[in-house]
C-alpha cells in the first residue's frame, strides 16, 4: 500500500527520470524533424512521378522504399482499375453519423466523413443530409461550391495560406441573399399540401416525432450484454462482426436496431497489421457475415445506410431481410471511464428523462450532433405572426462557404521557449465548465448586410461600437503593439488546411477574419489596444436562436449534475454525472452540427475473384487495400441543407475564444465591489504555456472564483512544483495527465 509521503517520493523519483529522458527526446525531435522532411521529399517525387502515363506502382514502390499501398495513396492514378468483368457495386449509402432521411441514390457503397455533424435526421419527407462534426465529430456540410474569393495576401513573409475575401461591387453584392429552395414547387410537409414552400431555404420545426430504435449496450471485453430485457454474458470468440451480430441477436429480439459497444472497440482488434487505424476499422467492419446478413443498402428512402468507416468511432450498419441493425460507439456521447454496461444504459435513461423535461418527443438518435439539432429544430418559433416564423433563413452558398474558410473553432496552441522559460515553477489546469453554453444568449439571424471599409470609416465611434457588439464577422487588417509581450489575441491563417495560429510579435502586421467578439477584445483588453483596420464585415440581426435550446439543455445538465451529488449510490451517481456529460456533448456538437463543411465520404469496394478492383469514382482517392476490399475517399462539396447556419457555430466559437482571454466571472470583488474577471490576460505575460479550445494552462496557479455555472474556470489539474516546459504535443499530454492525477490525489 503506498502511503501520502512514499507517493511523494515517487513522483519527486519520477521527475529525476523525466529530466534524464528530456535532453534524450529532443536530440532524437531533430532527427525525426530532419527524416520528416525526407519523408516529404520522397512523397513529392513519387506524386511527380505517378503522373508518367507508364508508371507502375510496384517499380516506384521498390524504388521509394514504400509498400504498393503507400504508393498508391499518394499516386490515386496508380491504383487497381476496373476489370472487364467488374462485380456490380453495391447501392449508395450515405452514412453520417445518424439517421438521416430524404431521396436514395444509386451507386458505389457510400459512407460520410469522419465524424461530420449530422444534419437532422428524419422520415421519408425529409431533405437530403449534410453529415456529421468535432469531438468524436469532425467535417459537416457548408456550400455547394469553392468560393470564388478575391485573395488577400498574406503578410509578414511567412507561409501562411490566403484566406478569401468578398469580390468588390455587384459580384460580391450578389452573395447576401438567402438560398434559393430547391424543392420551393413542392409541398411543405404532408400534412400541410396547402401551402406552398418558401422561395429560400430555412430552417422550420419538423411535423413528425422521430422514430425510436431500440438500443443494447455490449462490452466486448467482457461479454456482457445489457438491454431493455437484462443482462446476460455471451461468447464473442474474437469479437468479429458475425460473432458479434450471431450472439446478440440469438439473445435479443430482433427489433432491436443500435448496438452501443461501451468497452473493446473490437474494430482494432487488428491494428497491428495496419499502418493506419482507419485500415484496421475498414477489415473488421468488411469482415465475412453470417448467412443471410448484408451490409444495409437502404432503408427505405433513408439515405443513411452502409458503413461509415472512421478511425475511432466507426459505425457499421447490416441487414438481414427488413431487419437492420447498427454498431457504434458509445463514447460518441461520452467517454464511459470503466462504467459497465448497465451503468451506461442507466445513463441513457437519466439522459431521456432529463431532456422530456423539456421536448416531450425527444428521441436520443444515434449521436450528439444529430440528436442535438433534432432538439435545435422543435425550439424554432411557430406561432402565426411571430418573427422568424417561416423559419430561420439559410444563407448564399458563397456566405457559407466564406465563413467555413474563415470561421475556426475552439483556440488549440502550444507556447514553447524562448517565449517561455523552460523550466516553470508549476503546471495549472484551468478549464471552462460547459463553455460553449455561455454564449448561446445571442445570436446571428436572417441575412447580413455588408459594411465595408469606406462604410465602417465614416461611422462614429458609438456606431462603429455597436456594430462590432453585434453578431458579425470582420476582414481586419491588425498590427500587434510593439512593446506587446503577451500572448495573441486574433486568429490568423497558418499553413496547412484550416489550421490557425495567434500572431503576438510586437510591430508585426497581418490580415485575417475574425468575429466581433474577438474584434472588440483586440480594440479594448486589459493590457493594450492593438491597432485594427476593419477591410470588409457581414453584420446580423441580433436574435436569440440557440437561446430556448440551450437554456433548456443547461437546465438538464444542471439537473443530473445535482442528481450524482445527491445519490448515495456510486453507481446511480457515476450513471448522472456520464448522462450530463451527454448533454454537454449535443450542445457542443449541435453547435459544431451548423458549421456545414464540406462533406468527405468514403466508399468500400469489395475486390473481385482474381483481387482486382472496380475502378474507384471519379475524383475519389485510394486510402486502403486489403485482401478483400478497396476504401477510397471523395469530397462531395456542399449541399444545400435547411439546417446549415455556420453563423450561428462561427458567433459562439468566437465569443468563447475572446472569452478565453478575458471574460466575467459573474461575481464582484468584496474589496472594491467590481467585477472579478478572468482569461488569459488577467495571468502574468509569460506565465501561459497553452490553450485547449476551453482550457488554459499556466506556470502560476489563478485564484478565480468557481461556482460550477457555464463559463467558470474549474481548477482541473496541478503540478505545484518546477518543471520543464513542454515542448511537444507529447510532453504536453504527459503533464496534462500527470497534473489531474496529483490534483485528484491531493483531494482525497
Amino acid at each position: 500500500m503506498i502511503t501520502a509521503k512514499g507517493y511523494q517520493e515517487g513522483l519527486a523519483a519520477l521527475r529525476a527520470v523525466r529530466d534524464e529522458i528530456k535532453p534524450l527526446e529532443r536530440q532524437l525531435a531533430k532527427v525525426q524533424a530532419e527524416l520528416g522532411k525526407l519523408h516529404a521529399a520522397r512523397d513529392q517525387k513519387v506524386q511527380e512521378l505517378g503522373q508518367f502515363g507508364k508508371a507502375k506502382a510496384d517499380r516506384l514502390a521498390t524504388s521509394a522504399g514504400l509498400s504498393v499501398i503507400d504508393v498508391v495513396a499518394l499516386a490515386p492514378s496508380l491504383g487497381p482499375q476496373e476489370p472487364t468483368s467488374a462485380p456490380a457495386e453495391p447501392p449508395v449509402t450515405d452514412s453520417a453519423t445518424d439517421d438521416h432521411s430524404g431521396p436514395h441514390e444509386a451507386a458505389q457503397g457510400i459512407k460520410e466523413s469522419a465524424g461530420a455533424p449530422a444534419s437532422v435526421p428524419a422520415p421519408s419527407q425529409q431533405p437530403a443530409p449534410a453529415d456529421e462534426v468535432t469531438g468524436p465529430q469532425e467535417a459537416s456540410a457548408t456550400a455547394e461550391a469553392p468560393v470564388p474569393a478575391a485573395r488577400v495576401p498574406a503578410q509578414g513573409g511567412t507561409q501562411e495560406r490566403d484566406l478569401p475575401s468578398i469580390p468588390a461591387g455587384e459580384e460580391g453584392d450578389r452573395w447576401f441573399r438567402a438560398q434559393p429552395n430547391p424543392r420551393k414547387d413542392s409541398p411543405r410537409s404532408r400534412k400541410d399540401t396547402a401551402r406552398p414552400r418558401s422561395p429560400y431555404l430555412a430552417s422550420t420545426p419538423p411535423d413528425f416525432k422521430q422514430d425510436v430504435r431500440k438500443a443494447v449496450f455490449l462490452d466486448t471485453t467482457t461479454g456482457v450484454l445489457v438491454g431493455q430485457g437484462g443482462t446476460a454474458t455471451l461468447d464473442l470468440g474474437t469479437a468479429s462482426v458475425a460473432e458479434i451480430l450471431t450472439a446478440v441477436y440469438a439473445t435479443v429480439p430482433d427489433d432491436v436496431e443500435r448496438i452501443y459497444i461501451t468497452d473493446g472497440a473490437p474494430w482494432h482488434r487488428h491494428a497491428n497489421r495496419h499502418t493506419w487505424l482507419k485500415d484496421a476499422v475498414a477489415e473488421w467492419l468488411n469482415s465475412p457475415l453470417p448467412e443471410g446478413w448484408k451490409v444495409e443498402s437502404s432503408r427505405g428512402r433513408d439515405r443513411m445506410a452502409g458503413h461509415f468507416v472512421h478511425p475511432r468511432h466507426p459505425v457499421g450498419r447490416w441487414q438481414r431481410g427488413s431487419q437492420h441493425t447498427e454498431i457504434r460507439a458509445v463514447d460518441e456521447w461520452f467517454d464511459p471511464a470503466g462504467a459497465d454496461p448497465a451503468t451506461v444504459r442507466t445513463a441513457f435513461v437519466l439522459l431521456w428523462g432529463a431532456l422530456r423535461q423539456y421536448w416531450p418527443d425527444v428521441v436520443l438518435m444515434g449521436s450528439p450532433s444529430p440528436t442535438g439539432r433534432d432538439l435545435w429544430s422543435r425550439t424554432i418559433p411557430t406561432k402565426a405572426g411571430a418573427k422568424w416564423a417561416d423559419g430561420y433563413p439559410v444563407l448564399s452558398q458563397e456566405i457559407r462557404g466564406l465563413l467555413h474558410a474563415t470561421a475556426g473553432q475552439g483556440r488549440t496552441e502550444l507556447i514553447t521557449p524562448p517565449r517561455v522559460p523552460e523550466r516553470v515553477p508549476g503546471w495549472y489546469e484551468m478549464d471552462r465548465t460547459f463553455a460553449y453554453a455561455k454564449h448561446t444568449w445571442m445570436g446571428a439571424v436572417g441575412v447580413p448586410r455588408r459594411v465595408t471599409a469606406g462604410a465602417f470609416a465614416a461611422l462614429s465611434q458609438k456606431e462603429q461600437t455597436n456594430l462590432l457588439y453585434s453578431p458579425s464577422h470582420w476582414q481586419v487588417r491588425v498590427t500587434v503593439p510593439k512593446d506587446w509581450a503577451h500572448v495573441g489575441l486574433l486568429p490568423a491563417p497558418a499553413p496547412g488546411e484550416r489550421s490557425w495560429h495567434y500572431p503576438h510579435e510586437g510591430g508585426r502586421t497581418f490580415t485575417t477574419w475574425a468575429g466581433g467578439a474577438e474584434v472588440s477584445l483586440a480594440l479594448k483588453n486589459p493590457v493594450g489596444a492593438w491597432r485594427v483596420e476593419v477591410l470588409d464585415g457581414l453584420v446580423w440581426e441580433k436574435g436569440s436562436p440557440l437561446k430556448d435550446w440551450a437554456d433548456n439543455l443547461k437546465q438538464a445538465w444542471r439537473s443530473l449534475r445535482a442528481q450524482a451529488e445527491l445519490q448515495g449510490d456510486e453507481r446511480e451517481r457515476q450513471a448522472a454525472r456520464l448522462a450530463s456529460r451527454a448533454v454537454r456533448s449535443i450542445l457542443l456538437y449541435g453547435i459544431g452540427g451548423f458549421a456545414q463543411r464540406p462533406r468527405i465520404t468514403t466508399g468500400t469496394i469489395e475486390l473481385g475473384a482474381d483481387g482486382a478492383a472496380p475502378e474507384i469514382p471519379e475524383g475519389a482517392r485510394l486510402t486502403g487495400l486489403t485482401d478483400t476490399h478497396v476504401t477510397w475517399e471523395r469530397n462531395r462539396g456542399f449541399a444545400d441543407d435547411p439546417y446549415a447556419h455556420p453563423e450561428l457555430a462561427a458567433g459562439v466559437w468566437s465569443a468563447a475564444r475572446a472569452a478565453l482571454l478575458d471574460g466575467p466571472t459573474g461575481t464582484k470583488d468584496p474589496a472594491t465591489g467590481k467585477p472579478v474577471r478572468a482569461g488569459a490576460l488577467h495571468l502574468p505575460a509569460g506565465s501561459v504555456l497553452a490553450f485547449r479550445t476551453d482550457a488554459i494552462y499556466s506556470s502560476v496557479r489563478p485564484d478565480w472564483p468557481y461556482g460550477g455555472e457555464p463559463g467558470d474556470y474549474l481548477l482541473k489539474g496541478a503540478l505545484p512544483w518546477e518543471q520543464m516546459t513542454p515542448t511537444s504535443d507529447a510532453e504536453f499530454y504527459d503533464l496534462q495527465a500527470l497534473g489531474r492525477q496529483a490534483l485528484e490525489a491531493g483531494e482525497q
